[in-house]
């Protein structure tokens, strides 16, 4: 079985050949956490984690290193820290403030099925690492010291611009670079800089300070995966300048010809056809993904499986529609794989599709042929192995009723769950053995306005009436 990939670096998709096949590493640039994730930043960790599960099943989940790392000092933590612990010493606040967010992250990434990586190193835990490379870097004559700041010298790497592939003049124009005299070039930039008293900071040997955005990758994946390996990922919106600058920091630094072996990046995402933003009042996050968006709390299967129904390089339209079409499907399987045991090996349909680039929205017909040939235990194995349980329970939506429903039902802020959904179900099935039927077409009615269908049937052991329930479709 062949894997290919396609390679930013030489806009080719190539058959993927690690350095060493007893050691695959795979680094990809993880969260800022400052606040609560958006659905932007669900779309790389649910791709690579797909990725990280192929991996491992072509080489030995135990020859696979995976490396995710987290963003903990950045200027929008230093803010957000800044409101929310004014009275502590700069660097407790902005922990404080990272552990929180960052666990928000978890907990969302866990929701959408995603494995963890084998490392999550967070980068204030790195700065000797960060200061190593930033020495090597100017005893090698591509970095210097000016004005308390270590910047990197550009014109000092004849090979910049290489995975950008972009002009000077465009490259100038989309790193927005900050002019400063003590610039050499316009284009060099920060590896280290001065820390105020209320910014973060840590000893070096050029002073008071905190590193550069750029410095922290090129670190974290120097101690995991050594100084040059085989996947780089992340989306498309880093290549340049973040990458761009990874990898001439990388390659300097180390004398290597290359940074990682393939660099990979997803496509953007949009929501309902517009650019996600706050300003449009069409941001959204995973977090209100999983507990009301338009009205519904969605499960992290169904998220995830919306996700996979686009190629990872393309661009994404992020829709309720979409969402809603994803969890109709995964309910339906659910209702067909229910009590069958997986098949011991993945289908060869579905793993020649992934191993086509990640090519999930070919993997997901495969899924539908495997359905509608009723072959369920293959069905269940390929769901398994994109991380997707595919039971019921886990598909449950919470449903928010709207104010009238919520007076009628007697709650003042009632959520449709699973649980909600049975204890209405059997206060009706209480309400027909005493032939209240206006309380049962009551419940019925509310149920229904929340695309919950009640069937009632006779229960062939008891002979008692009994009532099942499922999301309309």
């Amino acid at each position: 079985m062949t894997l290919r990939l396609y390679n930013t670096l030489t806009r080719r998709k190539d058959p993927f050949t690690p350095i060493e096949p007893a050691n695959v590493r795979m680094y990809v640039c993880g969260p800022t956490v400052y606040d609560f994730a958006h659905v932007g930043n669900a779309r790389p960790v649910i791709i690579f984690d797909i990725l990280f599960r192929l991996l491992r099943h072509l080489y030995g989940a135990e020859h696979v290193t995976y490396v995710r790392n987290i963003t903990d000092v950045d200027d929008k933590i230093n803010a957000r820290a800044a409101r929310d612990y004014p009275g502590l010493p700069v660097n407790e606040a902005i922990k404080k403030v990272t552990e929180e967010t960052n666990a928000q992250f978890q907990a969302d990434v866990a929701a959408l099925g995603c494995l963890e990586p084998t490392h999550q190193p967070r980068a204030t835990e790195h700065i000797p690492e960060m200061i190593a490379i930033i020495e090597r870097l100017i005893a090698r004559g591509h970095a210097y010291v000016a004005d308390g700041h270590v910047l990197f010298d550009v014109p000092s790497d004849p090979s910049y611009g290489a995975l950008a592939r972009r002009s000077r003049d465009e490259m100038l124009a989309g790193a927005r670079v900050d002019v400063a005299p003590y610039k050499r070039d316009p284009m060099d930039f920060v590896l280290w800089k001065p820390s105020s008293a209320s910014e973060p900071g840590w000893d070096s040997p050029w002073g008071w300070g905190r590193p550069g955005w750029h410095i922290e990758c090129s670190a974290m994946s120097w101690r995991y995966l050594d100084e040059q390996f085989d996947i780089h990922g992340g989306g498309i919106d880093l290549v340049f300048p973040h990458h761009e600058n990874e990898r001439a920091q990388s390659c300097c630094a180390f004398d290597k010809p290359v940074m990682a072996n393939w660099w990979m990046h997803n496509g953007f995402l949009q929501v309902e056809g517009q650019k996600m933003s706050k300003s449009l009042g069409n941001f959204v996050t995973i977090r209100e993904l999983r507990e009301n968006w338009q009205g519904i709390g969605w499960p992290g299967e169904a998220i995830r499986f919306a996700m996979l129904h686009s190629l990872y390089r393309e661009p994404i339209d992020w829709t309720l529609k979409g969402l809603d079409e994803a969890h109709k499907v995964l309910w339906k399987w659910a209702e067909a794989i229910e009590g069958v045991g997986p098949a011991e090996e993945v289908p060869q349909e579905v793993l020649d599709a992934l191993c086509d680039d990640l090519n999930t929205p070919k993997a997901i017909a495969a899924m539908h042929e495997l359905y509608r040939d009723k072959r369920f235990a293959e069905l269940r194995a390929s769901l398994n192995f994109v991380g997707i349980a595919g039971r019921r329970d886990r598909l449950t939506r919470v449903q928010h009723l709207d104010a009238s429903a919520a007076a009628v039902s007697g709650a003042t802020a009632a959520l449709v769950s699973a649980n909600e959904i049975e204890r209405l179900k059997n206060e009706r099935l209480e309400a027909r053995r005493h032939k209240n039927w206006a309380e049962a077409d009551r419940i019925r009615d509310l149920l229904a306005a929340h695309g919950i269908v009640l069937k009632d049937f006779k229960n062939p052991e008891t002979g008692e009436p009994d009532t099942s329930w499922e999301f309309a479709r």
